[in-house]
């Protein structure tokens, strides 16, 4: 009899369930946009209905999930099973329950946690000869990271160990989604582009024929002959070097990887510019660092691996 595993990527743009069985093939998938109100139940109850949807596809009843993963953005409540405020989903927004909506569909238990250690546990699970000492780093609509230390993934006591996103890069700057100024993610993510955008035109005076008013990251990343796209990507790239380089002198790791839909999608403009500047920023190893080998679904296939290891534990700990 198949023992059957689901996993969900609760991000800030879409939700992402799959099911699979014990080897982490997924056999099916399903995709919703992310609610943004008017409160965390329907962001819940979208959840379920992705699951829902992926079992269906798969032919598999909800009985039959042996353990369930959910990876979240933050900030989480590891201990609650839940999603805390986050400047990602609206301000009306105050707590999503992730576990226990989920646990009730699957009658089985559901464990949670951070979407870029979740990065970390589908690397090592997918990825050949990953290394016991290792981040995942995510820049997406918000940027933030994994890291595994001697083979054991961080995660902190609440689930939000390695929230690189939120260190400071500029005292006294723009201010970040989650209300503190100067952070890394408030210049480099997906959502903040554009205001970083308007920032630079303000205070630096950089002519530009970008609609200020209407652009998004991919206009910026488009826009290569643009002296203010050119001023804000060339500050975009040494923040984001910057940023690696604090993370590898916190953690170590030997490999690096790189996923989110930012990095994903401007490679040349984002990865690369990290691999050649970082050696003259660390003092101590440099790092190899890769675009994730997983794409778009690093963080779903992680909570996949995620469930389906835990699933592993449990068994082990009823044997004599």
């Amino acid at each position: 009899m198949t023992a059957w595993y689901a996993g969900v990527d609760l991000g800030a743009s879409n939700i992402k369930a799959v099911v699979g069985p014990e080897s982490g093939s997924v056999v099916s998938r399903a995709r919703r946009r992310t609610p943004r109100g008017p409160d965390g139940d329907a962001v819940a109850e979208a959840m379920v209905a992705a699951t829902r949807e992926a079992l269906d596809d798969a032919g598999v009843a909800p009985g039959e999930i042996v353990r369930g993963s959910v990876a979240s953005i933050g900030p989480l409540d590891k201990a609650a099973g839940e999603l805390g405020r986050s400047a990602n989903l609206g301000p009306n927004v105050d707590r999503v329950p992730l576990s226990a909506p989920l646990s009730e569909l699957l009658d089985a238990e559901v464990s949670v946690l951070n979407d870029a250690n979740a990065g970390v546990v589908g690397e090592r699970f997918y990825a050949d000869r990953t290394p016991d000492d290792m981040a995942y780093l995510t820049i997406s609509s918000g940027i933030g990271a994994g890291v595994a230390v001697d083979g054991r993934v961080l995660s902190g006591w609440d689930g939000n160990a390695a929230e690189v996103g939120h260190n400071t890069v500029e005292i006294g700057g723009l201010t970040c989604g989650c209300g503190a100024d100067g952070h890394w993610e408030a210049y480099c993510s997906g959502t903040n582009i554009p205001r970083h955008a308007r920032h630079v035109h303000e205070t630096e005076g950089v002519p530009t024929d970008l609609d200020l008013d209407e652009i998004d990251a991919k206009d910026v990343f488009e826009a290569a002959d643009d002296p203010l796209a050119e001023r804000v990507i060339e500050r975009m790239q040494a923040y984001n070097a910057a940023g690696v380089a604090d993370l590898v002198h916190a953690y170590a790791p030997l490999v690096v990887y790189v996923g989110g839909a930012v990095a994903r999608n401007n490679p040349e403009q984002v990865v690369d510019p990290i691999r050649e500047r970082l050696p003259e920023l660390v003092m101590t190893n440099v790092p190899e660092v890769r675009l994730t080998s997983l794409g778009d679904e690093a963080t779903v296939r992680g909570a996949l691996a995620a469930a389906i290891t835990a699933g592993r534990n449990d068994r082990s700990q009823l044997r004599p």
